[in-house]
Parts: structure tokens; C-alpha cells; sequence
């Protein structure tokens, strides 16, 4: 696992996953909790830590970038340090590189869309210049397009400032396709070398190809600094001539040719824009007339090369298309100042030069006369040339177009398939996309090899991240139809919300401001509104005191009181009263009462007559204090392996028993007596909350508690 993720830098950005890794740096996306907002953070290799050089200039190269701000280059935020390497804070961009929208619109752009991506560029180049920063390493990687069609540049990690003194080696900087020839040699640079990086990410879009191809990159570096670039209206006829005038402008090879400086390029953009007729009367740099079937040649010249790989790459560099002369005619000829013996040095070489032209001239013509002769001698001029077509083998396989030879007796035997090269394609994989000889053509030789494309299938595009919004309380099929049109897939979960109105987003899985690619799956939680927490009062009447207050607690309910009364409907001890009826409406924590049944009212009594007696002698009574009943209790605890809490209730109040009703733990059961003084209507016992079964009453008054 990278050591990085999960990890908080400055005790401030934490660490989610990578974005991506480049030569000097990986990219990861973070969150800045003291913003809370995500961020870039790109952090220099490990490996490249332990050049302080590198690790100095980096730091001093990453302060100048972050001093710039402007719309179409990324905000750098803060330039620090982890565990001695540096690092740099920027704005996440949610959108595409140039490089990726390019392939979207099948390799190359309409002039149109061409010329709104190229000015911004040079906007964010001219404001960059203005700063005193040179980019180094301008090509469509690093440039995003957001979603508005607005440009931003990125990547100012090899970026240096125009002051800085650090010297450039042989290895160039920059990626080879869009290196300028002095980026190539290792000569020192400026800010025409951004110049020449964007005129050939013009190029590209206009084109829909690079102006130099090659089989490794020195080949290439080397073609930017000898080679001269088929004029873009060559390959695209529909390119207007000012658009390419700019184009060719900006790559010339020499850099004193190409525009000085953004703003100047600019100013060419903006006359453009107003009149796409214009001509500028620029030439193209170098360009020279060629023959039809002439191939552009590579100009010799020193780059810092090895001989080896100069002389690898030096081969001729064969147009798609068949060059015709060139459109610009070049300019009046530059004049130099020479002194007096330079010019009697440079007569003498002319001269030696011309001689040696001529006497080269004399020697090939002598040979393609004798070569004419032979032919004459072995080939009498009666005798009819034999000749073969080359057949079509575009969209077959290899082995298809071999059978394709073999069946058609013309031809079988006299051409054979070399599939030395392979291309990304539209078209399937395997099959044949380019062949040299084209097909139709005739060829004179008894034995001809037709070297063949083979496509390897369209490009792998790169997943296009996505930064989800935040969806809350919008309307879920607003949201959900939103979501797919970026080609992810959803899933609904529905939740009862006070908040959040019905049918409305509460949030999304993964959350807002999350990176999510095409194709994962998104949660939706959508509002059912508020849940009815109501429901139908239960059936109390009947039960137990226990139960019922058990019932109460089940269903959310507060017990207000509890009360007790005769009732000859039910058993004294069941509830007879519940002051919500059964089936009525309620919500949780309503409050209710239930009045607990005594059993039967007691009848009344009728007083015996009195005997008469004979009337004694009047006396006066002596005062006769009324007679108190006194009722025994006895209660029967269960053994506990615990104290027990122990309360009595009788006539509906508690009564406060030794000790607070405390009994200790036990192995045996135990018993509690307690006399009442009073008429005792009913009899209650709880044992840590639950109900003692059992009552009873007997002629002397008095009453057995047990649990049954």
C-alpha cells in the first residue's frame, strides 16, 4: 500500500488515493480539513529526495508557481514538505486533459474549437511569461478541459523561473513529441520554447496527428530539430490558411522566427478570430519545394547526440500524405555581416563545394547510363516488361491475406505479407489497417514484400473521474437521472426523514464532493417524509397490574398512575379501568392510567335491635376508644442470589417497610412480616419490579404474600 494514503500532512491534508504518477511525482487526491474542501497534492518520489539539487530547485520553482493566478492555469495553494520530500497543494479540476477530449472527437478538432482551446492556452502562457516562468513541458496531457469548455494548465512540475541559472544537460526535459529543438539540444531556453510546445498541441488538433513520429525518442528530438513538418492544409484542406500560417509560425525550428512572445501570438489569434480569411504573408520556416513522391528529408545538424543515435535516427521521415510544392515562398534572404577574410574562406569553399556538386552529378549520370545499357543488352526491347498488381489486403487478417495471394493465380508466388508494424484502430483487432505498396499499384519485380499495419484495436481511454455534487433535497428523479447521464449506476434506498421533504434526496453513497469513475454504483436515500409514529391503543382490561404495566412499556406509553377501586366485572387485582380506550389512536409517550379492581363491594350490614332491659340506674359510661383492626402480613421472598428491593403497597399506597425494603441475598427463601393497623382493601408485593402472586386472608387477619 502507498505509505502516503491515509496519512494527514501538516496535521492538515489527509491523504485519500492516487490521482496519477508522473516522472518526478505522484498526484494524490486529499482533503484539506482546515478548508474543508479536496485537494491536488503532488509529492516529489522518494527516489528523487536525495538529490538536494533537484529537491531545491523543485521548492524554489514550486514558490514561483504558486505566485500565479489566473483562470486558465490551476491554483497552486501551498508548497511544503513530508519526510524530506517535497510536496505542492493544488486545486482539484474535475474534467478531462486535451490528450483524452482530442481521441473523443475521433483525433482531430474542428478549426473552430482548435482556436477557442489554443487562445486560452496562450492566455495562461502569457500570464505565466509575465510572471517570469517557463513552462517546459506544454502538450495536451497537461491541459484539462472542464466541463463550461473553459482550459486549465497544469503540471508546472519542471517548470523554472527565466532567472533561475541551473543548467540544462543532454537529457532533454519535456516530452518528446512536443519538445522544442532547443529543449532538444540542451541549449538554453525561454519563453518561445512554450511558444513552440503550443503551436505543435495546434497542430494536433487541427490534424488529428503529430508533426514527427519515430521508433524511439531520440528519433523524434531529433526530427524537431532538422526536420520541417507537412503544412497542416496538407492533411486537412478545410484548415483556413491564416490558422495555419500562426501554426507554422510558432513551430519554426529557429526560435528568432517564431513569434516572441505569447502576447504577440496572441494578437495573431484575436486578428484570426475577427477575419478567419486572413493572410498573414508569413512563410513556413525552411520550407522547401519537393518532388511528388519525395519524402521529407531529415537536415543534418548537432543536438547532443551520440553518433549512434543520430545516425538511428536520421532515416527518412515518409509523409501520410504525398507533399506538393509549398504553399509559402521564403523570404527575402537574410544578410549577414562577415569581414573580408571570411568571405575569401567562404568563396573558396563555395568553390570546392560546386566542384565536388558537379563532378557527383557527372559520376550518377555515368552510372544510370550504364545501368540503362545492361537493361538494353539482357532485356531486348521487343520483349514485353512483366509486370503484377498489388493486391487490396486492407480488413484481412494476416493469414487472409496470404490465401488471398495464394488463390489468385496472377499474383501467387510474387508477393509476400510482412507485418513488421501495429496501431491503435477503430477497426478490429488483428486485421490489416495500412499496406506498403498501396493496393492497385504495379510493381516489376518477380518477388515483392507488402509490409503491412495491423490494428490492435481503439485506443484504452483513460477514466474519466467524476466529482459527485451535492444532491441534497432535490428531486430524487432529477438526481437519478442526472447520475446515469454520467454513466453511473444507481440504487434507491427509501428512509423515513422529519427534514427532508417526500421524494427528495437526503444524501448519495459515496457523498458529495467523493471521486467516483464511469460505471460505479451510487445510493441514493430518498425521503418518505415523516414517519407516523400513531397506533391503536391496546387491550389492558383484564390483566394483571404487572402486565399491564409491562403492555404500557412495550408500547412507548407513560404510566401517569395507578389507581384501584370495587368492581364486580373484574377479579380484584385486574385492571378494570384504563383511561385510553382500546383501539384509539396514540403516539408514543402519551401518558395513561389504570385503576386496579378490589373484587366485589362488600354488602352492608344491617345493626341487630338491642333487647330491652330494665332500666338501671343511669351511670356514666366511661369513654370507650374505638377498636383499631390490625391486619399480619407475612410475605415469603424467593432465595436471591442478590439483595432484593422489596415493596409493599396495600389500599393502593406504599408502605415503608425495615430497612427500606432492602432483603439480602439468600440461599432460602425469607420472610417479612408487617402489621397494619387498618382495614386492609388490597395487597400488593413487588420483588425488584415484579409482582408477588398469591394473597390470602384468613379468620384471624392474616395475610400470606408468596410467590406461586
Amino acid at each position: 500500500m502507498d505509505p502516503y494514503i491515509g496519512k494527514f500532512l501538516d496535521d492538515r491534508y489527509e491523504i485519500m488515493d492516487i490521482l496519477g504518477t508522473g516522472g518526478m511525482a505522484v498526484v494524490y487526491r486529499a482533503y484539506d480539513h482546515r478548508l474543508n474542501r479536496y485537494v491536488a497534492v503532488k509529492i516529489l518520489k522518494s527516489e528523487l529526495s536525495s538529490d538536494q539539487d533537484l529537491r531545491r530547485r523543485f521548492h524554489d520553482e514550486s514558490q514561483a508557481v504558486a505566485m500565479l493566478s489566473h483562470p486558465n492555469i490551476v491554483s497552486v495553494y501551498d508548497v511544503s514538505q513530508v519526510d524530506n520530500s517535497e510536496y505542492i497543494v493544488m486545486e482539484l479540476i474535475a474534467g478531462i486533459t486535451l490528450k483524452q477530449y482530442i481521441r473523443k472527437r475521433g483525433g482531430a478538432l474542428n478549426w473552430r474549437e482548435a482556436l477557442h482551446f489554443i487562445t486560452q492556452i496562450t492566455q495562461g502562457l502569457k500570464h505565466a511569461h509575465s510572471r517570469g516562468i517557463i513552462h517546459r513541458d506544454i502538450k495536451p496531457q497537461n491541459v484539462m478541459v472542464l466541463r463550461d469548455g473553459s482550459v486549465k494548465v497544469t503540471d508546472f512540475g519542471i517548470a523554472r523561473s527565466t532567472t533561475s541559472q541551473a543548467t540544462v544537460t543532454q537529457e532533454a526535459i519535456g516530452s518528446v513529441h512536443y519538445i522544442s529543438p532547443e529543449q532538444a539540444r540542451g541549449s538554453h531556453i525561454d519563453t518561445r520554447s512554450d511558444i513552440y510546445s503550443a503551436g505543435v498541441v495546434l497542430y494536433e488538433m487541427l490534424t488529428g496527428r503529430l508533426p514527427y513520429e519515430g521508433d524511439n525518442p531520440v528519433a523524434v528530438a531529433l526530427q524537431h530539430i532538422n526536420s520541417i513538418p507537412i503544412p497542416p492544409r496538407e492533411i486537412n484542406p478545410e484548415i483556413p490558411l491564416g490558422l495555419e500560417q500562426i501554426t507554422l509560425k510558432a513551430m519554426a525550428s529557429v526560435p528568432d522566427r517564431r513569434y516572441v512572445n505569447a502576447e504577440e501570438m496572441l494578437q495573431d489569434l484575436e486578428d484570426f478570430r475577427r477575419n478567419p480569411m486572413i493572410d498573414f504573408g508569413y512563410t513556413a520556416p525552411g520550407a522547401v519545394a519537393v518532388e511528388s513522391d519525395e519524402p521529407t528529408m531529415v537536415r543534418k545538424g548537432t543536438a547532443g547526440f551520440s553518433d549512434e543515435e543520430e545516425a538511428a535516427a536520421a532515416a527518412p521521415v515518409i509523409p501520410s500524405r504525398r507533399p506538393v510544392q509549398a504553399r509559402f515562398e521564403p523570404d527575402e534572404p537574410e544578410v549577414e555581416d562577415y569581414d573580408d577574410e571570411d568571405d575569401g574562406a567562404d568563396e573558396k569553399k563555395g568553390n570546392r563545394k560546386f566542384v565536388i556538386l558537379i563532378s557527383s552529378l557527372v559520376a550518377a549520370l555515368v552510372l544510370v547510363l550504364g545501368l540503362i545499357a545492361f537493361l538494353l543488352l539482357h532485356h531486348p526491347a521487343q520483349e514485353e516488361a512483366v509486370s503484377y498488381t498489388v493486391p487490396n489486403l486492407l480488413g484481412l487478417t494476416v493469414q487472409e491475406a496470404e490465401d488471398l495471394i495464394a488463390r489468385d493465380e496472377t499474383i501467387a508466388g510474387h508477393f509476400t505479407v510482412n507485418a513488421n508494424q501495429s496501431a491503435e484502430s477503430e477497426a478490429p483487432i488483428g486485421t490489416i489497417i495500412e499496406q506498403t505498396p498501396k493496393s492497385d499499384r504495379t510493381s516489376h519485380q518477380e518477388t515483392t514484400e507488402i509490409s503491412v499495419t495491423i490494428s490492435t484495436g481503439p485506443a484504452e481511454e483513460e477514466p474519466v473521474e467524476i466529482v459527485l455534487k451535492d444532491y441534497t433535497n432535490q428531486e430524487y428523479s432529477y438526481v437519478k437521472g442526472d447520475l446515469e447521464d454520467l454513466g453511473l449506476r444507481t440504487r434507491v434506498e427509501m428512509l423515513y426523514d422529519d427534514t427532508v421533504q417526500e421524494n427528495k434526496v437526503i444524501r448519495t453513497e459515496p457523498a458529495a464532493n467523493s471521486t467516483v469513475l464511469p460505471g460505479d454504483q451510487v445510493t441514493i436515500f430518498c425521503s418518505q417524509g415523516k414517519e407516523d409514529a400513531s397506533f391503536s391503543m391496546n387491550k389492558l382490561l383484564g390483566l394483571t397490574e404487572a402486565d399491564a404495566k409491562s403492555a404500557i412499556s412495550r408500547m412507548g406509553l407513560t404510566l401517569q398512575s395507578v389507581n384501584s377501586e370495587y368492581s364486580s366485572e373484574y377479579a380484584e387485582g385486574r385492571v378494570c379501568y384504563q383511561s385510553i380506550p382500546e383501539n384509539t389512536p396514540v403516539e408514543a409517550g402519551t401518558a395513561i392510567s389504570i385503576t386496579i379492581s378490589l373484587g366485589p363491594e362488600p354488602e352492608p350490614q344491617e345493626p341487630e335491635e338491642p333487647t330491652p332491659t330494665e332500666p338501671e340506674e343511669a351511670t356514666e359510661p366511661e369513654p370507650v376508644e374505638p377498636e383499631i383492626p390490625v391486619a399480619q402480613i407475612v410475605i415469603t421472598i424467593p432465595a436471591k442470589e442478590t439483595d432484593s428491593n422489596v415493596e409493599l403497597i396495600i389500599n393502593g399506597v406504599s408502605v415503608p417497610l425495615t430497612n427500606g425494603g432492602t432483603v439480602a441475598a439468600s440461599e432460602e427463601s425469607t420472610k417479612l412480616e408487617y402489621d397494619y393497623e387498618g382495614t386492609v382493601n388490597s395487597i400488593d408485593v413487588y420483588v425488584d419490579g415484579t409482582r408477588l402472586s398469591g394473597s390470602a386472608s384468613d379468620t384471624n387477619g392474616t395475610y400470606n404474600v408468596y410467590q406461586q
